[in-house]
């Protein structure tokens, strides 16, 4: 049966592809005008370039027949208020008042609707995510940001996280994430499988994962920058919604029209009032293989809650302000009883992440621009593993992790012609880090293990973009970074080169250097809970030195008639990276070594649009290799992140206001290190990594309806269903083992396995 539903799957982004179109004829029937864009640019084989905020809300309604492209603008223009203006015979600017700016704009775009509308691949090989406009996508009834970046080529989550997601063989925690200039470091609610960051008061995501520009350092693999809402609304909107897991509330007002807006969100789980089945399915995946799990206790407390608030300040046309704010809140209380000895242990767990965030956008004159912001975060893990016997206290393991992190930087940009912009900035960031290992027993006091770090940094960097009509647009920067308590020098330039070959084909060419001083580290774990068991830490330039990165980048990208194709090769080495010997399975040596990381890969995207239907496949090659010192012979062995192997494909379908989704993922089992049972329990002898989990595979569904409440309100809802791991496929995608911290301990063998089959309700209401 498996292996049916697997054929018919892989054919899936076919189905739709051998229907013959309908070019010129057109019939909209309170259509979207989104939705109408994606049609003609199927049929006419055009693109448009447009702002979200002019085109949201309007319905177009034509009676069905044959129209030229103008005559069909025409029409639209006189249901919209818009103007169109087609330049080069195929791209079409839509706006109330035609700027330079558009035409700017819509040279940045060289594939819109990537997966979905709201995803677009920019000329600079970023990839920009609207999460206000995002079409559905196969498993998700909200567009979760991190979720959402998970289904782009080169991306995959071993690990079945939304948080725990590898671009291009790197390591969790060489993503970068910031949130309205804010870097952010907690994972996500319910330890990893829900983003933390409101989909609802996301306005953009740029999801960049090589040739970046040289104002982004400090992370060694992707940089994942989300906004909120710059525009000050003309009237007041608002949200509210609940799903199976949480509830939220969004709202975007005018204070002082055409100069100050506020904005706000906030979302919380509800499992204190109850625990649905959605729930209860995810509790199964996290606690799986600890002591909750084997609990009875009904009356733990698992909670989450986010929110934010931002200031839109703009005094002139010339000058604009914010001030953000964001908190990110999770809390664990959980106590298992053990009748039998008359113990009790307790797991407390808190992991908070706030940040504060101000900006000043200055134009200077139409050519100079000043952008200069500054921010503040901090991260707190706190966790506490109490063992009691007959309600007295005999033991507390305690771990803790603090971060204060906070910078200001400022930036010009300077258009000398169409063809040439130069951009400078400068940079300054403090970072504070530490974290302790405690355990206290019986009144007395042990420190396991702790550091504490501080590094500051200047960084000074300048970009220059030509483009050539005749050659290559070329984007080329450069980096320059002081890490003062190191008395380290790090320079780091970037390239990225574009150029239409033909008519339908691009090429896109990349490389760049990146440095990264903060990163997490697996540390020894005393309670069995081993959920949050990695902490973050700063280089110090000796036992943890400077990660550094290199990336080079070459591919094309076709387009032509609804078809996109997407072609891209890379090649990646990581050196400095630090693993801790345990990790490996080897008692003698608790030692942390150094090593490196090598990744070749390829990622393959194919899609196909026609009229209502949107089919897409994506393949994704890897092959990942590392060597550290006084490990394996200090020979190269298999990254145990690395997944040779993932497809992801889908098909949706749009009529009115509903819509379904259908999507299958596959790829290869990860690493993990062969053992055997012997006389003193396993035993490990075969190398390292040598073996692979089996394969993993699972069908999502998404289906989402759109309403009026009535002809005359304003106000308008939705209503939706997923269904993760439809045929409820047992993937098992972790194999560890425990125990190994000391002589004493025997080691446990712990499998882990996904997510079962995982429905999820959503509902919501808009003004």
């Amino acid at each position: 049966m498996n292996k049916l539903i697997v054929s018919i799957l892989l054919i899936l982004p076919f189905l739709a592809f051998s229907q013959e179109e309908a070019k010129f004829y057109t019939n909209f029937n309170n259509e979207t005008l989104v939705d109408v864009f994606e049609i003609i640019e199927d049929v006419y084989n055009v693109k448009f370039s447009y702002n979200d905020d002019i085109v949201q809300a309007k319905i177009i309604n034509l009676k069905g027949e044959k129209r030229t492209i103008n005559e069909l603008l025409t029409a639209i223009e006189e249901q919209t208020n818009l103007r169109f203006e087609i330049i080069n015979k195929r791209y079409i600017v839509v706006n109330k008042n035609l700027t330079g700016s558009d035409i700017q704009e819509l040279d940045r775009v060289v594939v819109n609707s990537y997966l979905t509308k709201g995803i677009s691949k920019q000329k600079d090989a970023s990839y920009l995510i609207s999460p206000t406009i995002l079409g559905i996508l196969p498993g998700l009834t909200e567009p979760d940001v991190l979720e959402s970046i998970q289904l782009l080529p080169g991306v995959v989550s071993p690990n079945e996280t939304a948080s725990g997601f590898l671009v291009r063989g790197g390591k969790i925690d060489q993503n970068r994430v910031i949130w309205d200039g804010i870097n952010i470091y907690h994972k996500g609610h319910l330890f990893g499988m829900i983003s933390p960051f409101n989909p609802n008061a996301t306005k953009q995501v740029t999801f960049i994962n090589k040739g970046s520009h040289p104002r982004y350092g400090e992370r060694a693999s992707s940089v994942i920058s989300m906004s909120t809402n710059t525009e000050i609304e003309d009237q007041f909107k608002a949200e509210f919604g609940f799903n199976g897991i949480s509830t939220d509330a969004y709202f975007d007002a005018p204070i002082i029209k055409d100069k100050l807006g506020v904005q706000a969100s906030i979302r919380s789980s509800y499992t204190n009032l109850y625990q649905s089945y959605t729930f209860d399915r995810l509790a199964d995946k996290v606690f799986e293989s600890t002591k909750i799990e084997n609990g009875d206790n009904p009356n733990q407390d698992f909670n989450f809650i986010d929110y934010n608030i931002k200031l839109n300040y703009r005094p002139n046309a010339k000058n604009s302000l914010y001030a953000s704010f964001i908190s990110i809140d999770n809390q664990l209380d959980y106590t298992v009883n053990d009748d039998v000895t008359n113990e009790a242990f307790t797991d407390v767990l808190s992991i908070k992440n706030t940040g504060y965030g101000v900006g000043w956008n200055r134009e200077w004159n139409p050519n100079l621009k000043q952008t200069t912001s500054a921010y503040f975060s901090e991260y707190e893990l706190n966790y506490n593993f109490i063992t009691s016997e007959d309600n007295q206290q005999i033991s507390d393991f305690e771990k803790r992790n603090v971060i204060f992190d906070s910078g200001i930087s400022t930036e010009f940009q300077q258009t000398i012609n169409n063809n040439n912009i130069a951009t400078i900035g400068y940079q300054y960031v403090l970072k504070d880090v530490g974290y302790a290992f405690l355990n206290t027993t019986t009144g007395l006091e042990f420190i396991l293990d702790e550091d504490k770090t501080v590094v500051q940094t200047h960084s000074l960097y300048g970009n220059y973009q030509y483009k050539s009509p005749k050659w290559f647009d070329v984007s080329f920067g450069i980096r320059a970074t002081y890490f003062d308590e190191l008395d380290t020098f790090r320079f780091e330039p970037r390239l990225l080169l574009y150029k239409r070959l033909f008519k339908n084909v691009k090429l896109q060419v990349s490389g760049e250097i990146k440095n990264q001083i903060i990163s997490e580290i697996d540390e020894t774990i005393i309670s069995d809970l081993s959920l949050e068991n990695r902490v973050w830490r700063l280089a110090n330039g000796n036992q943890f030195p400077i990660i550094k990165s290199q990336q080079v980048s070459a591919g094309f990208i076709y387009t032509n008639n609804g078809w996109t194709l997407d072609v891209d090769n890379y090649y990646k080495t990581i050196d400095n990276i630090t693993a801790l010997s345990l990790g490996f399975l080897n008692p003698e040596n608790s030692q942390f070594n150094i090593g490196e990381q090598h990744s070749f890969g390829i990622d393959v995207f194919l899609r196909k649009r026609l009229n209502r239907f949107n089919s897409w496949i994506s393949y994704s090659f890897n092959t990942s290799e590392s060597k550290y010192q006084n490990l394996n012979n200090d020979k190269f062995f298999t990254s145990r992140s690395n997944v040779i192997h993932a497809v992801t494909t889908s098909i949706s379908y749009k009529v009115s206001n509903l819509q379904f989704a259908l999507g299958w993922r596959w790829q290869t089992g990860k690493p993990y290190t062969e053992s055997t049972v012997g006389v003193d329990g396993f035993t490990f002898n075969d190398g390292i990594n040598t073996k692979r989990l089996p394969d993993y595979h699972r069908l999502d569904f998404s289906s989402t309806y759109s309403f009026n409440l009535s002809k005359n309100s304003p106000t308008k809802g939705k209503i939706g269903l997923s269904i993760r791991n439809v045929y409820n496929k047992e993937n098992l995608i972790s194999r560890e083992y425990l125990g190994n911290n000391d002589f004493e301990n025997e080691i446990e063998l712990i499998d882990k396995f996904s997510l079962g089959f995982t429905p999820n309700l959503m509902f919501r209401l808009y003004w």
